[in-house]
């Protein structure tokens, strides 16, 4: 039988993760900051991350947050499955992080060269952005009057349990590098999103289209965030609204 050991395996991807490789049949160990056996601060690393790697045939790697820290947690949990000998290290990346230069994407590409200097059997796959993500944004912009939206940028949400069940796929198989991009079914225009998510939320807002500036924004109208040849995911942006909100409504 298998070990894996899922980082961050009670968050949002890992969670799902560690619940398809139990279902196929794994021993799977879950890392968390607050998750016993495996209670570890991957920014601190010590005894217990070395405990949590110990044996197992694979890492997945999806432990991460926006508030920084994660070049530091990559070098210790490498660090330490070199030690343990761990024969391969998968890691959830973002497509275009090698295109837009937001701080977030920087640092995930600064992660992605660590695994890959790193000596391990590795494998990196990128994936466009997960619906709830989209419907965080969108309901972030929506608490005020109006919902302004970046002018000319596009998305292409991908139903985040495909993109656990290729990650759970890639970690019993040997290191492949760079995994194929995984992208949505769909390249949807941010009024498109906004229209679907309002419907289902119930709300209603008027949309307006506001023309940033910078070469993030630059990145991001230039679709560098997309990859309209891997559109692989079959979950549309809608059946994830209806499943959220319990079908569309009329507010």
């Amino acid at each position: 039988m298998t070990t894996i050991l899922v980082t961050g395996g009670t968050g949002t991807l890992g969670r799902l993760v560690a619940e398809r490789l139990r279902a196929d049949g794994h021993e799977v160990r879950v890392l968390s900051r607050h998750t016993q056996p495996y209670a570890v601060d991957l920014r601190e690393g010590g005894a217990g991350l070395d405990a949590a790697v110990a044996g197992v045939d694979a890492i997945v790697h999806c432990a991460t947050t926006p508030r920084g820290g994660d070049e530091r947690a990559a070098a210790h949990l490498i660090a330490a499955a070199r030690r343990a000998g761990v024969p391969h290290l998968v890691y959830i990346s973002i497509v275009g992080v090698d295109v837009v230069p937001l701080g977030y994407y920087r640092t995930k590409l600064a992660v992605e060269k660590l695994v890959e200097e790193s000596g391990l059997g590795w494998t990196i796959l990128r994936t466009t952005q997960f619906h709830d993500l989209v419907v965080q944004l969108l309901a972030t912009m929506a608490r005020l009057p109006v919902l302004h939206l970046p002018a000319g940028v596009s998305d292409q949400p991908i139903e985040v349990a495909e993109v656990a069940d290729r990650l759970a796929s890639l970690a019993v198989g040997a290191p492949a590098g760079r995994a194929d991009d995984m992208g949505g079914p769909e390249v949807r225009t941010f009024p498109s999103l906004a229209r679907a998510y309002l419907r289902a939320a119930g709300k209603r807002r008027p949309l307006f289209n506001v023309r940033l500036v910078g070469k993030t924004y630059r990145a991001f109208r230039g679709g560098g965030h997309l990859t309209p040849g891997q559109a692989v995911g079959k979950g549309t942006f809608e059946e994830y609204l209806a499943a959220r909100f319990g079908g569309e409504r009329q507010g």
